[in-house]
């Protein structure tokens, strides 16, 4: 909304300035210049959908436990001493992402361009995977049990959305340039690495100022990996109150960051040499959105939670963080600036293929939260150092950017 308030005060603004009517309305509210800066949108977004989740919080909360959606709880035969650990959790609400999700897509259309194509995609993804993540709570509540959708249909869903997806970033002339006509590359379709337009099947990575494979149409797989892989972590780490959020808003800072860097041309190309493509800007704000989100939602959500996020939440984002490494094309990235959702994934795989293949466990209990957890640590210890490990490679994949 308020992109479109700019549109209409810069066309009066022209048009009064070439008339030389210097005392018209659109000289009083000049100000109204102050919308066409996505940094100055990213602020608000976030600051709105802070305000909105704070705001609503309270009445979904009541909502919810009126409802009796309240979170299930594995028993003592399946996880042994967790379930001592985890005991007063049993009856939390969950599906709180709803909370955050809204929240996201009400600040991204007042201050987002909505038809932008990163922000349309990465909104769409968001908003698909949190219906397939309400599914899934809706059916653990309905049934009293903690096992929901069955797996292999849930990864259907995820692959279909994350497929469509792919295709969307792969076909649409604004982003890979495919099918593009001369001047609309000139006008900016398609990315570009330093001095020369790259495919959207280049793989990319900051140490590196040139494309390290071409993937050409493969990449439309790999991009669906991405997104169902990411999804599928921030679903893993959300186990204990406000990690999954924290690291959200961490790892959403770090990627608004780097779309707003790699939509200026001159920082992009000639300083940092990292995929440039001018529609980025308009992601910063979408992101800043989940991150102010987030904020809202750990009012709620941290230790001892009132709501939980539930796979509503915890699907969604990592949905929209997986869209959001792709439409950056830093991909790559995304295993060091989200290191702790990596961390969360790996330990999973590593615990089940050393037990099916040695019948050993790595681990006493994966997630490795809660291991952590087993070890000793307490619940806010485990969280609170998850986070300070979240921020650090936050920080350190910023740093890979001007290494080189």
């Amino acid at each position: 909304m308020f992109p479109l308030i700019y549109d209409f005060w810069h066309q009066s603004f022209e048009a009064q300035k070439a008339a030389g009517n210097t005392d018209g309305w659109a000289f009083t509210y000049s100000f109204l210049n102050l919308f066409q800066y996505p940094t100055f949108r990213g602020a608000c977004a976030g600051l709105t959908s802070f305000i909105l989740t704070l705001l609503v919080g309270p009445r979904v909360i009541r909502k919810l436990i009126s409802l009796k959606v309240g979170q299930p709880i594995r028993t003592a035969a399946e996880v042994h001493k967790l379930a001592e650990l985890h005991g007063g959790k049993l009856g939390t609400p969950t599906m709180g992402g709803v909370m955050i999700v809204g929240s996201v897509l009400v600040a991204t259309l007042l201050w987002a361009r909505p038809l932008n194509p990163f922000v349309a995609l990465c909104a769409c993804t968001m908003a698909a995977c949190a219906l397939l993540g309400f599914c899934d709570d809706y059916k653990k509540v309905k049934e009293r049990k903690s096992d929901g959708v069955s797996g292999r249909t849930k990864l259907f869903w995820q692959f279909l959305i994350a497929i469509i997806a792919a295709c969307f970033v792969y076909f649409k002339p604004e982003v890979s340039g495919f099918g593009a006509t001369v001047e609309q590359l000139r006008q900016g379709f398609g990315f570009q690495l330093g001095k020369q337009e790259i495919s959207i099947g280049a793989i990319c990575f900051p140490l590196v100022k040139e494309p390290i494979v071409n993937l050409h149409w493969l990449i439309i797989p790999f991009f669906a990996m991405v997104i169902v892989g990411t999804s599928n972590a921030v679903n893993l780490t959300d186990g204990l109150d406000g990690l999954a959020t924290g690291c959200t808003i961490s790892t959403a800072i770090a990627y608004a960051i780097l779309a707003y860097l790699a939509h200026r041309f001159y920082i992009a190309t000639e300083y940092l040499v990292i995929p440039h493509n001018p529609y980025l800007g308009e992601l910063f704000v979408f992101l800043f959105a989940l991150a102010g989100a987030g904020f809202g939602f750990l009012w709620f959500n941290c230790h001892p939670a009132k709501v939980f996020m539930g796979d509503t939440g915890s699907l969604a984002i990592g949905g929209a963080l997986g869209t959001a490494a792709i439409c950056t094309k830093q991909e790559l990235m995304l295993v060091i600036i989200g290191g702790v959702f990596v961390m969360e994934a790996m330990s999973v795989i590593l615990q089940v293929g050393s037990f099916k293949l040695r019948k050993k466990r790595i681990f006493r209990m994966s997630p490795i939260h809660h291991h952590f957890e087993l070890l000793g640590w307490h619940e806010n210890q485990v969280i609170n150092r998850f986070w300070i490990l979240s921020i650090m490679f936050a920080i350190f994949g910023l740093a890979l950017l001007k290494i080189v």
